[in-house]
């Protein structure tokens, strides 16, 4: 089987669970992981013949693909930042608005006028935002810490892969008697769950299947528990002029924005995601 056939078969198996945008770039995104050809190298080389092991490879990723798995988890990798990270099904699969929250603090470190010396994430799943970080903040000393010692066996990986120190932290942000084994910091920064228990039935049927709960949901009678654990955290493990930077669902913008201000947290901030909804939050430590 050449390229160009195992493309469009696996392109025609797609189309009956995904739409044929995301069907085409699921398949692109395979057969380049299989092949290492790229979209332009495979347009040149449709004739190539795959082997029997890529042959074999495109078998067992097109039985999972047709379960509904993600083809990050089924490639065990995804693109965020600009980085080849890994990913299973211990983590969530990083999404393009946490790259925008990445970016956000960015150019917050750089437009500040003291330095930013640290940086913690509180539910750091894959790894991706203290990576990212890492990164492009050269100086910064990063801590990450999450609830999951599987979640922490694969963003340590991915702090490997991409030759960055973080320091860990395997811990509950929600048992306060804890909080005493954490320095300050000069940024926290947090992408907790927030998807509502209500909202799970609008969600795709991958997601539900695979992506892991205790990183996505929260009880609908205490939707706010993180934010406001993290906030109160934050009063006490903040440097001066400190920052909080959150994702958080595009539902609760006015409520956590309302939360910081109860704890006199300054220059609030509600910013957008290019999809044009509410995704992030700034605020600084009074």
């Amino acid at each position: 089987m050449t390229i160009q056939q195992s493309y469009k078969q696996l392109l025609f198996q797609l189309y009956e669970m995904y739409g044929d945008r995301e069907a085409a770039n699921i398949a692109d995104i395979v057969i380049e992981n299989i092949t290492g050809f790229k979209k332009v190298d495979r347009l040149i080389n449709k004739q190539f013949p795959l082997n029997e092991e890529q042959l074999q490879l495109l078998n067992d990723y097109t039985n999972e693909l047709l379960k509904h798995k993600p083809v990050q988890y089924v490639l065990n990798e995804v693109w965020f930042a600009g980085m080849k990270l890994y990913v299973d099904e211990n983590v969530l699969i990083p999404r393009p608005e946490t790259e925008e929250l990445v970016e956000w603090i960015v150019k917050t470190v750089a437009s500040r006028k003291s330095q930013v010396a640290s940086i913690l994430d509180i539910g750091t799943g894959s790894g991706c935002i203290p990576v990212a970080l890492k990164k492009k903040l050269l100086s910064v000393e990063v801590h990450a810490l999450d609830i999951s010692e599987e979640a922490l066996t694969v963003a340590k990986r991915n702090a490997v892969i991409q030759q960055t120190e973080i320091k860990f932290h395997l811990l509950n942000i929600l048992d306060r008697n804890l909080w005493k084994q954490l320095p300050k910091f000069d940024i926290i920064v947090s992408n907790p769950p927030y998807v509502t228990q209500g909202e799970a039935s609008s969600m795709q049927k991958n997601v539900l299947q695979y992506e892991p709960h205790l990183a996505l949901f929260v009880d609908d009678e205490d939707a706010m528990k993180f934010y406001k654990a993290i906030a109160e955290f934050g009063l006490k493990h903040l440097n001066e002029n400190g920052q909080l930077f959150f994702e958080i669902n595009e539902m609760m913008g006015k409520q956590i924005c309302d939360l910081l201000n109860q704890y006199r947290y300054l220059n609030i901030e509600l910013k957008k995601d290019l999809q044009n909804k509410d995704r992030m939050i700034k605020a600084t430590l009074s």
